[in-house]
């Protein structure tokens, strides 16, 4: 299917170019959701936008925010029952700030694993205009169920996979790092107010390797991502072993440097020696 939740740079550009010839379907879009909601037995909460929306399932994760990025899976259709847009059972991921106003607010009202509708009302979606077959003015409904908020749950389970995959056996700190020691030294400890002189190799999980130390290299654990530096914590002088580190401790919903956002990223790591 075609995937219209984006809005690009030009649908909203020519929203706003067409102010003057536009129409107010505020109060028609109104009549139409109330008359649906009562059609089909539902129970919907009103926003002050406008917007309409059920929970079926709240959810028991964390709620998404304006600068989120989420995974959904959803179907779109009119209050006749026309579906014109749908995702598979899978979902597609998008950050709400890449969305229609009506979507970005709605999926606000649900926590990771929740699902419900969301009936928006045209201000909040393309407005007066006709945009990719969907007329202007059109009420909006979906179907939606939120999968992920970010990439925490999606990560962890990403990182379980491949150890199961590998059978392999780590340990996992309360931040969501998994570790596994296969030497832990014998030397000091390292904490994280040291600087560490160590070699590593750093890959995905589908064993794609994006950087690599060709001989040692040396580190102050406060210039580095959170989740390498707190699995350098569990190692001594002369350890060695791989670290397990989920996007929210290395660079979340950022692309870096070659990196795409949300990436496990994995490394296996020797420390030669500490301050």
């Amino acid at each position: 299917m075609k995937h219209i939740l984006v809005l690009l740079t030009l649908v909203l550009f020519a929203s706003c170019s067409s102010d003057d010839t536009s129409k107010d379907y505020t109060s028609l879009n109104e009549e139409e959701i109330k008359a649906y909601i009562t059609a089909n037995n539902l129970t919907a909460q009103r926003s002050n936008s406008g917007l309409y929306y059920v929970i079926d399932e709240p959810g028991i994760g964390e709620n998404p925010i304006s600068t989120d990025r989420v995974k959904v899976s959803y179907k779109g259709y009119y209050t006749d029952g026309t579906v014109f847009d749908e995702s598979d059972d899978e979902g597609i991921s998008f950050f709400l700030q890449n969305v229609i106003s009506g979507w970005a607010e709605g999926l606000t009202y649900f926590q990771e694993g929740g699902s419900g509708k969301l009936l928006i009302p045209s201000h909040l979606a393309y407005g007066s205009i006709d945009y990719n077959n969907i007329p202007g003015g059109s009420v909006l409904i979906f179907d939606i169920e939120l999968i992920y908020v970010n990439y925490v749950t999606e990560n962890d389970q990403q990182i379980n996979s491949y150890l199961s995959a590998n059978n392999l056996e780590a340990q996992k700190t309360d931040s969501g790092l998994y570790y596994i020691i296969d030497e832990p030294g014998d030397g000091a400890q390292v904490t994280l107010q040291d600087e560490v002189s160590l070699t590593y190799k750093g890959y995905f999980t589908n064993e794609q390797v994006f950087d690599e130390s060709a001989s040692s290299v040396n580190f102050n654990l406060a210039n580095l991502i959170p989740g390498f530096a707190e699995g350098l914590t569990k190692f001594k002088e002369g350890g060695s072993g791989t670290l397990f580190i989920p996007s929210h401790l290395a660079y979340g919903n950022s692309a870096i440097g070659g990196l795409p956002a949300g990436s496990v990223l994995i490394f296996d790591v020797e420390v030669i020696s500490v301050n």
